[in-house]
Parts: C-alpha cells; sequence; structure tokens
C-alpha cells in the first residue's frame, strides 16, 4: 500500500463544532447522601470535537484545512477558539448567542463514568450567517467535508450541497439521522453500520447488505458508499462504469479502548487521502489504518502520519507510545497487581551510566516506563546545539532495552504535568538529585506513590562523552 504525499491535501471542513471537556479524578469512598461514588477532581483536559476534531486529524496528517462552524459567545467558545488557534488549523466562525457545544466527561482510572452534555439547536440566523461565509469559501476548494452531529450549524444543508456542487465540490459527509435523503448528490457519505441499518434495515446477510448499500447508493446518487463496521472492519462500495464494486476491509485495531472521535477520523484521513491524489480505494485503506491507530487512544484524538507508515510497513513499535496508549497500559498493569516505574532524562547519547541506571530502576517494580524530552525541551536544557539525536532516534534506541517497557516523550522542559496525567507507584532519578527536589516527587507521594534515588555509574555522561568525541577529531 503506497500513499501519496498528505501534506498536497487541501480540505475545507463545515460542520458542528464542539468542545470535549474531560475532568480526571480519583474514588475513594461512596457519598453517605446517595449510593453514589465522591469522585476528588485531580486534572481536567479541553479537546476538539465534532467538525473541530475532523479539522484536527487533517491538519495532523499533513493537509491543509479551513474549519467554517458556529460556536457561543461563552468561556467554552473562547477555550474552543484558543485550542483550534494553538492546532494551526484556519477558521471562520460565527459567534452565537446559543452556548457552544461542550460534552463534559468525568473519568476515573481511564473509565468514563459520566457525560454531561450543553447544547441548544442553532437558530436559523446563525445558519444563514455561516451560508454566506460558505458561498464565498468554497471556490478555493475541491474537496468538502459536511461534519453533521445534527446541532443545527448544517440545518440548511441541502441548500449547502448545491452551493458546492456549483463550485464542483467533491463533497463527503458524515451523515446524522435517519432521513438521508437530504445528502442526495453528495459524492460520498460515511455512515456507521447503525446509522446505515436504522436508515435501510437491518441486513439478514452480507449478499443482503451489498443489495441494501447498492440501492442507498443508487437512490442518493453517490460515487462511493463507506460503511464503518467497528470490529468487523468497513466496507466501501463504489460506483465504476455503471457497475457497483464492494471492498472489505479487516478492522486494523491492534486494541480498542476508546471509539470516541472515531468517526472524525474515518471521515478526515479518507478526504485527506482523495485530496492528496490517491484513488477513493488507497483513501479508504489510509482511513481504516488512522481508525485502528486512534481507537486505541484515550478520548477525541488524531493520528500522525509516522504512526500511519510504521503500521502499514509493519514497523510499529510496540513499545514507543503516546501518552493516551500509556495510560491505557497503566491501567492495564495495575489491574493486574503489576507496579509501574517511572523515570524521564533527555537520553542524548545513550552510555553505560544510562543502561546500568536503567536496569536498577526496572528491578523497583513490574513495568518500566521511560519519558523522554522531545527536542525542543533539551535545547532549552542543554542549549542549541543539543540533542545530537533527534527524538525518534532517542526512543528507539530506548525501546530495543530489555529492561525498558514502554517510551513516551513529553515537550515541556519536565515531566511534571506527564507524571501528574500516568500516577506511577514509582518515581525514580539518579543520585545526583536529592528526593526533595525530584520534579513531581510530592505529587507522587501525595497518593501513596514512592519516590526513590539510584546512584550513578561515576565517569559516564553524555557531556563527557561529546566532549571526548570533540577531542578525538582535533
Amino acid at each position: 500500500m503506497e500513499i501519496k504525499d498528505l501534506k498536497k491535501a487541501k480540505v475545507l471542513v463545515i460542520g458542528d463544532l464542539m468542545l470535549d471537556h474531560y475532568i480526571h479524578g480519583i474514588v475513594e469512598r461512596i457519598s453517605p447522601e446517595a449510593p453514589v461514588p465522591v469522585i476528588l477532581p485531580d486534572n481536567e483536559e479541553f479537546r476538539l470535537g465534532g467538525a473541530a476534531n475532523v479539522a484536527s486529524n487533517i491538519s495532523s496528517l499533513g493537509g491543509k484545512v479551513r474549519l467554517l462552524g458556529i460556536l457561543g459567545k461563552d468561556k467554552a467558545g473562547n477555550e474552543l477558539k484558543n485550542l483550534l488557534k494553538e492546532s494551526l488549523i484556519s477558521t471562520k466562525l460565527i459567534r452565537s448567542i446559543s452556548p457552544t457545544v461542550t460534552k463534559q466527561r468525568i473519568v476515573v482510572s481511564q473509565q468514563q463514568l459520566l457525560r454531561l452534555d450543553r447544547e441548544e439547536y442553532f437558530s436559523k440566523e446563525d445558519a444563514l450567517g455561516l451560508k454566506k461565509i460558505i458561498a464565498s469559501e468554497l471556490k478555493k476548494y475541491s474537496i468538502v467535508i459536511l461534519s453533521d452531529y445534527g446541532k443545527g450549524t448544517l440545518q440548511d444543508i441541502k441548500a449547502i450541497i448545491n452551493l458546492a456542487k456549483e463550485n464542483n465540490c467533491k463533497i463527503l459527509v458524515d451523515p446524522k439521522g435517519k432521513d438521508f435523503k437530504k445528502y442526495q448528490g453528495v459524492s460520498i457519505i460515511t455512515p456507521n453500520y447503525k446509522e446505515f441499518c436504522e436508515v435501510v434495515g437491518m441486513p439478514k446477510d452480507e449478499l443482503d447488505l451489498t443489495k441494501k448499500a447498492t440501492n442507498l447508493l443508487k437512490k442518493l446518487k453517490l460515487e462511493a458508499l463507506l460503511i464503518t463496521r467497528g470490529s468487523d472492519g468497513m466496507t466501501l462500495l463504489i460506483s465504476e462504469k455503471k457497475k457497483v464494486i464492494r471492498h472489505d476491509f479487516l478492522a486494523e485495531a491492534k486494541e480498542v479502548f476508546d471509539v470516541s472521535g472515531a468517526g472524525d477520523t474515518v471521515i478526515a484521513s479518507f478526504a485527506t487521502g482523495i485530496s492528496a491524489g490517491n484513488s477513493i480505494l488507497e483513501a479508504c485503506k489510509l482511513a481504516n489504518v488512522a481508525a485502528g491507530i486512534v481507537v486505541g487512544k484515550l478520548g477525541t484524538s488524531v493520528t500522525k502520519p509516522q504512526e500511519i507508515t510504521n503500521t502499514i510497513s509493519g514497523k510499529y513499535n510496540l513499545k514507543v507510545l503516546e501518552q493516551e496508549e500509556v495510560i491505557l497500559k497503566i491501567t492495564q498493569a495495575q489491574h493486574k497487581k503489576e507496579k509501574v516505574v517511572f523515570t524521564n532524562g533527555c537520553f542524548d547519547i545513550l552510555h553505560l551510566g544510562h543502561i546500568t541506571y536503567l536496569q536498577k530502576a526496572k528491578k523497583l517494580g513490574n513495568k518500566l516506563i521511560v519519558a523522554v524530552n522531545s527536542d525542543s525541551s533539551v535545547r532549552k536544557l542543554k542549549g542549541l546545539k543539543r540533542p545530537v539525536n533527534n527524538l525518534s532516534d532517542r526512543m528507539s534506541v530506548l525501546a530495543a532495552l530489555e529492561c525498558v517497557d514502554w517510551v513516551v516523550s513529553f515537550s515541556e522542559v519536565t515531566p511534571e504535568k506527564l507524571i501528574r496525567k500516568l500516577k506511577p507507584q514509582v518515581l525514580v532519578k539518579g543520585s545526583d538529585y536529592s528526593i526533595k527536589k525530584i520534579v513531581g516527587g510530592k505529587y507522587v507521594e501525595s497518593y501513596g506513590g514512592k519516590v526513590k534515588t539510584i546512584p550513578l555509574v561515576e565517569g559516564f555522561s553524555t557531556s563527557l562523552t561529546i566532549s571526548k568525541i570533540r577531542n578525538s577529531d582535533q
């Protein structure tokens, strides 16, 4: 499978913007007022949801994206706008008196206990104002995604579809509701299996599924129909030379942890692939791989080109993980009563001192996490000439060590934020640190964790190694 350069992609996204708000906490007792858990909030995070998550996925894949939508004149709207700015996503937004669509989730030990939704259907005036913006933006794009969550942004979707067709745009829709007639004339729709069945009825078997899907494709005058089927993979039907060809894809997920936002990833990667010049079939293969990656992460997430490349080539390193993947691994380990040890550093040039230190760290528990400073944070700590080896290389070398179970990166100068997310049972550093000054130490001790130091091997350091190399070249 070869995927053309996704940086060539240019996609316009129009749809319902959402703010995903996660409150993480711990439960230590049951309320005396009612048989419900008392949750002590530990930290919170905000993520892009809905059409904003679609745009974020395109941007993460390297494509250029422009996002049009509606958000409220409220705190959540400001938070959403700031997240879009931080993600370098180009936008043109309408501010409404209605609240920003917000999904607030209460999460304990990576398990979602409760979700609170705040939303109101946007007014006709809001939708009309957005439609005027859409008319001026469409002429700049050949690929358009309509991300329909039924919140009112696309309430006049037929008019938007006609505008896009007048501008010769290929239109992809993530549909909502039981009335798919409103999507007639678009290029591709990507319903999940449940949505598909609600519209055409439950298929008796695979042959009946093909028949129902073919009828829907012809009825809506689609170029292609992509049905996402969870653990059963994906089914793609393409209209080719007056024939409908079916293609099936096995699920690519290594393990499923959270399906939140998976549909956003599918349509985003599908559209990005097509816009970059890939065929519908190749773009669907890309979408299948991308979806398999994000369902292994916590919450609404995105995937990156390197993850796609590694998965396709079979070079996916099971030890080098994203932060959300490490959270999942820790949860699984703790359920097995395994003790998780955390350490961190730049690990620029690996030497005997590092290896001896890491071997001793592993003996303090069952699983060892090594957190590695990003290239930018190394430069802040060590100067502009460091690191000698880039982040990917440093993480791969560490992952090759038998004593290391998982390797994760962090972009801040210190790992304090990451430690609060991972909550290891043991935090360890070299003996050149006093326990009281170890970053994150007080926090780890606050929930009963241990903070330890390990004696260093004398005569070994990265700075000394670099100095020896430079002196030998003179």
